[in-house]
């Protein structure tokens, strides 16, 4: 145990005599959360809208200023021709073209339908399946109020009875995405830290010539680990409280469930994402290695840790190595925690596979460092 305290105590002077690791463990991700907070957003705003209205009514000219007051759409221009709108399309200055033909307006009011041709720039497909979404939206609220139109003038007798939906969101009533992002940001921002700098820690030791001298004291190798590990670890849980104040400052992100499980569960994601590190350190020659390295597996880990892609869409083969993914876990757990109030029984089932993830990935730094004797 004396030894273990003389390594951290030798750690921790390392870490504070060096500035820039010092900037690089706090002020770095506190500047990219509320950066990427405000950036990441799964919201299509500004959308460029354009239309060609051929029938000239007031049912077209109505349906026309439902866009224009939207706040998702920008009005661009209405065109003349429907080569003109598509042109616009083509040459990227329109995302969005609602071709309205003519006897709209009669064809409504005499075969109670009629057509609309909307035209959308899907080189972005994700973009173009939100703005979809919002065209069809519109145009939705608008056949609601042009058929409790034509009711009126109807027999009031003949009324169809209508069934109402009135949807309940739980967990986000606004359905804030910032709510959404900012709890996931958080955990990739504390992972892309501990697992940077645990995995050029052993590297930084061998380009120092260091640890060979380390290698020949009587220093066990699960010591060494320990001593390595250790420190980050405590920075990880800071970075994350830190994370947490300003997430609660800044966005006013709500903290329903206990602290304390969301600490515990950080405490074993650290040893799994530090043991990764380590691990990788043991296999490399040169910081630049390991941070190549670590970087190749962040972001496998990010890109799959359901965050920006629901891991539901993704392929059978996909969803079975996300099982694999440790991100993913905390991912889903900080947001039960903060946003469901999940209590220590819903979480166990990610506590314990990431206790076994972390044994595991530890055993085998400690397995894969060689000391010589």
């Amino acid at each position: 145990m004396r030894t273990i305290i003389f390594l951290l105590v030798k750690e921790f002077k390392q870490i504070f005599r060096n500035k820039p690791m010092l900037v690089i463990i706090f002020m770095l991700p506190i500047i990219q959360l509320l950066i990427l907070a405000n950036a990441a957003s799964y919201e299509v705003r500004n959308i460029r809208f354009a239309a060609i209205d051929a029938d000239q009514t007031p049912y077209s000219r109505e349906l026309v200023s439902k866009f224009r007051a939207s706040a998702q759409f920008d009005f661009i221009a209405m065109y003349p021709s429907e080569k003109m709108g598509k042109e616009a399309v083509q040459q990227g200055t329109v995302d969005v073209v609602l071709h309205i033909p003519q006897n709209f307006e009669r064809d409504l009011q005499k075969e109670k339908k009629s057509q609309l041709l909307v035209t959308i720039n899907a080189i972005n497909g994700s973009a173009a399946a939100v703005e979809n979404i919002y065209v069809t939206s519109i145009i939705k609220d608008f056949n609601k109020t042009v058929q409790v139109a034509l009711r009126n003038a109807a027999d009031t007798a003949q009324k169809p009875k209508e069934v109402i939906a009135i949807p309940l969101f739980w967990f986000n009533p606004e359905l804030d995405y910032t709510t959404f992002m900012v709890p996931g940001i958080l955990v990739l921002l504390v992972t892309m830290v501990a697992l940077f700098l645990a995995g050029m820690n052993i590297v930084r030791e061998k380009e120092l010539g260091t640890l060979e001298q380390i290698n020949v004291t009587p220093i066990k190798k699960h010591e060494f680990i320990i001593g390595k590990l250790t420190p980050f670890w405590i920075l990880g849980i800071a970075e994350l409280m830190v994370g947490l104040v300003i997430a609660k400052i800044a966005f006013d992100i709500p903290m329903v469930g206990h602290p304390g499980l969301l600490f515990l569960f950080a405490s074993v994601y650290l040893l799994v994402v530090l043991g990764i590190g380590l691990y990788i350190s043991n296999f490399t020659e040169t910081q630049q290695q390991a941070m190549f390295l670590a970087w190749f597996f962040a972001v496998i880990f990010i890109l799959m840790s359901g965050l920006f892609t629901p891991i539901e869409s993704m392929p059978v083969w996909a969803q079975v190595l996300t099982e694999f993914n440790p991100v993913k876990y905390f991912v889903e757990v900080i947001r039960m925690v903060m946003l469901k109030g999940s209590s220590l029984k819903d979480i166990t089932p990610q506590l314990v596979k990431l206790g076994l993830y972390a044994l595991v990935i530890n055993a085998l730094a400690v397995w894969s460092y060689k000391k010589v004797s």
